[in-house]
């Protein structure tokens, strides 16, 4: 019984935090969104997947500038394989309050710029140049460190190849790890004392 009021008041204590204390000066984002994950079960046999893992530094409150890279696949039985690719520069702004409906959530747009492509096998369509994407998200903190998120995405590439532009509008989730920077960690352990 000891035990589990323990655990049970340690739970209530890491849910009680703010989502402020993740996203603030001096931290760091580390995670990544998955998108168009799938695997067709009847003859197309299709299978899908898009990958973006990412690394942000909050530059000061609210504001994350960092890096990414994209990898994503789509093969069908008989049919054409489409591979797109990306990586490049982003930025992450959060809204100031935490998101009354959900006491632990936040709202963020992002926004990324960088070199990519799509590419289409047995004569499709091919674009490599300029990636870029924004779109809205929400994060759900479900520990001061962890987040959960939803986001969607506006795509576009756009440069070199028989297809000038192509673009896509997608929705991903995501795992975000939220690290504490220096200044985060002395004042936490200066707080515990």
């Amino acid at each position: 019984m000891k035990k589990y009021l323990i655990f049970s008041i340690m739970g209530l204590i890491v849910l009680s935090f703010s989502a402020k204390a993740q996203i603030q000066q001096g931290n760091v984002l580390v995670g990544g969104n998955f998108a168009n994950l799938s695997l067709g079960l009847d003859n197309s046999k299709v299978f899908s997947v898009d990958l973006t893992p990412k690394a942000a530094w909050f530059i000061q409150d609210n504001v994350a500038l960092g890096g990414y890279v994209n990898f994503g696949l789509q093969s069908a039985h008989n049919s054409s394989t489409t591979t797109n690719y990306g990586v490049g520069a982003l930025g992450r702004y959060y809204t100031g309050k935490d998101v009354e409906v959900l006491r632990h959530g936040r709202f963020f747009g992002e926004a990324t710029v960088g070199v990519g492509g799509i590419n289409v096998s047995d004569g499709g369509g091919h674009t490599n140049g300029l990636d870029f994407s924004f779109g809205p998200g929400f994060a759900y903190f479900v520990t001061p460190s962890i987040g959960l998120e939803t986001m969607l995405k506006y795509n576009g590439v756009g440069g070199f190849g028989n297809a000038g532009y192509q673009s896509t509008l997608g929705l991903s989730f995501g795992l975000q790890v939220y690290l504490p920077g220096k200044g985060t960690a002395r004042k936490i352990k200066n707080d515990i004392r």
